[in-house]
């Protein structure tokens, strides 16, 4: 079993990359926003439930797969609301059933990340669209993203498509 683990700041391509992997890879697509959109339809992000619920169905969705043999890929947004330590149970979860993760961090500047922010691709899941509220937050995600174990792969989205981002991506899986 294999995990994909994409990560990086809002707006830097996860969700876009993430589904040129399952493309060209084959593999199935847990997306963040699946559980936070579900949770947070019931509960106000970053509640005490919505915090509990949203970390019980992405840890629940790992160990099915793990019990599975499903490989899969995790697209994430380290934030405040998130348990720090959170990707490093993810990663010994994996190893601990004899899988392997394959973390992949997602770079794109402030200024990248403002542009991208309001693209319409961001309306189909609950994704932050508010360039102030971005702004307001690049310390906090920055510090988060900082609390992140070494990644495997780093991807600059400036500098490279979502087809080659994939590509290389792949090529980690062999």
């Amino acid at each position: 079993m294999k995990l994909v683990f994409i990560y990086g700041p809002p707006a830097a391509g996860k969700l876009t990359i993430a589904r040129k992997v399952a493309e060209k890879a084959g593999l199935a697509l847990f997306h963040n926003h699946l559980i936070v959109d579900a949770v947070g339809a019931v509960f106000p992000f970053g509640s005490e439930h919505f915090k509990r619920l949203r970390e019980k169905f992405w840890f629940e969705t790992f160990e099915a797969a793990v019990d599975d043999g499903q490989s899969l890929i995790f697209t994430f947004l380290p934030e405040d609301t998130v348990d720090p330590n959170f990707a490093q149970r993810v990663i010994d979860l994996i190893v601990a059933h004899s899988g392997e993760v394959i973390s992949v961090r997602l770079n794109a500047s402030r200024q990248s990340q403002l542009a991208r922010i309001n693209n319409e691709s961001r309306n189909a899941f609950g994704k932050l669209q508010d360039a102030e509220l971005l702004k307001a937050n690049f310390d906090q995600f920055e510090r988060s993203l900082s609390n992140m174990p070494e990644p495997d792969l780093v991807i600059d989205t400036e500098t490279l498509d979502p087809d080659r981002a994939a590509d290389l991506i792949v090529a980690q899986l062999t």
